[in-house]
């Protein structure tokens, strides 16, 4: 397993060293008037592409270490899965790197890339969700299978949207994605399987080194490809962990993923309140909030690109500890649905509390300093 760490790890680095040094006319072309821009100068948006390579070589790797090069990894993904899971992340990764290249591409034809993806996944990797943990709608839920597909298929092209959305400063999305992919290869671990902690753990190499490149210094973003990456592998490996074993509690990954969830159906609701489109972009997701009202007069610099910096990466950790608040009660009860709920729903009405507060500015002094 380490081994996977580290050779992922390093072809994400060395990929997005490459792409920094030929591909810095991509950040050219980001709009400097984008409500979601809280950087100086010209950054590339692929980190994505560099991830999905990483993630090839990873998941290559596994398929021919233990046959080929007699490197025992006990990890067992046979060359047609290992297929699967990298065909179902191109098609979601190919529309988002079409958006990171072009900034064209409409909010429609991005979300069709991923609904692709969730169909392809349902297809090719069998994916359903078997139940939601709540008796009373138990038996009608296992009377057609449909209800369980339509909601896997939800869960991966939705997924992605949601990371993308928290892609908003440097190693915010990054470190939550790193952060979910190593609970998951815990949780698979401690269900006996190797084969999805294998998988999901050459993510969170590709993440790592990404970031090596990403935090502090902004120097590569991930861009909806990188977002769209995340987000579909974590789905995928969700519903399988639910599926294939009937102890894992299919909340866990609901409260392991609820920070970029709510702040999704959240951000929906507040913009349809508001009388515009879901679709279109604003400045008034949570973490924004915090970059403006929170880290806003924390530092005293007189270069603007380098006070811009040192906001940016203030703001991330604020989240960083939002995410583990939900991520440790979620691995420590993986199996148990009422406690998961009760986390669940705790962590709804934090953030709407929070929310509020800072939009009012009433928010506590010592989260200021």
């Amino acid at each position: 397993m380490l081994i996977l760490l580290i050779l992922c790890g390093a072809v994400s680095a060395i990929a997005c060293a490459l792409l920094l040094r030929y591909g810095r006319s991509n950040g050219r072309r980001y709009s400097m008037s984008m409500p979601q821009r809280f950087h100086a100068g010209h950054v590339p948006r692929l980190g994505g592409v560099a991830m999905m390579a990483a993630c090839t070589v990873g998941w290559a790797w596994i398929v021919v270490a233990e046959p080929f090069l007699s490197v025992p990894n006990k990890i067992n993904l046979s060359p047609r899965l290992a297929l699967a899971w990298w065909a179902v992340a191109l098609v979601a990764v190919i529309g988002g790197v079409a958006e990171d290249l072009t900034h064209r591409l409409t909010a429609r034809w991005r979300l069709a890339f991923t609904v692709a993806a969730g169909l392809l996944a349902t297809w090719v990797l069998g994916l359903y969700i078997p139940g939601v943990g709540i008796p009373a709608v138990q038996s009608l839920w296992a009377a057609t299978p449909w209800p369980g597909i339509a909601l896997a298929i939800f869960a991966v092209a939705g997924l992605p949207h949601a990371f993308n959305l928290i892609d908003g400063y440097n190693g915010l999305a990054g470190i939550v994605a790193l952060i979910c992919c190593l609970a998951l290869a815990y949780v698979s671990l401690l269900a006996g399987d190797r084969q999805l902690a294998g998988v999901v753990l050459v993510l969170a190499g590709a993440t790592a080194g990404f970031l090596l490149w990403n935090y502090p210094r902004g120097l590569i973003f991930a861009g909806d490809g990188g977002a769209y990456l995340w987000g579909v592998i974590i789905a995928v490996a969700c519903v399988q962990l639910v599926q294939r074993y009937a102890r894992v509690s299919p909340w866990f990954p609901v409260l392991l993923l609820i920070y970029p969830v709510w702040e999704t159906f959240f951000s929906i609701y507040r913009k349809l309140a508001r009388g515009q489109s879901p679709g279109v972009a604003d400045a008034l997701h949570f973490h924004q909030l915090i970059y403006r009202r929170i880290v806003r007069g924390v530092f005293d610099d007189d270069n603007e690109a380098r006070r811009m910096l040192m906001r940016n990466n203030r703001t991330s950790p604020y989240l960083w500890g939002f995410t583990v608040l939900t991520v440790i009660p979620a691995v420590l009860f993986w199996s148990n649905t009422p406690v998961l709920m009760a986390f669940t729903a705790l962590f709804v009405v934090s953030y709407v509390w929070a929310y509020v507060s800072i939009v009012r500015f009433k928010v506590p002094s010592w989260l200021r300093r």
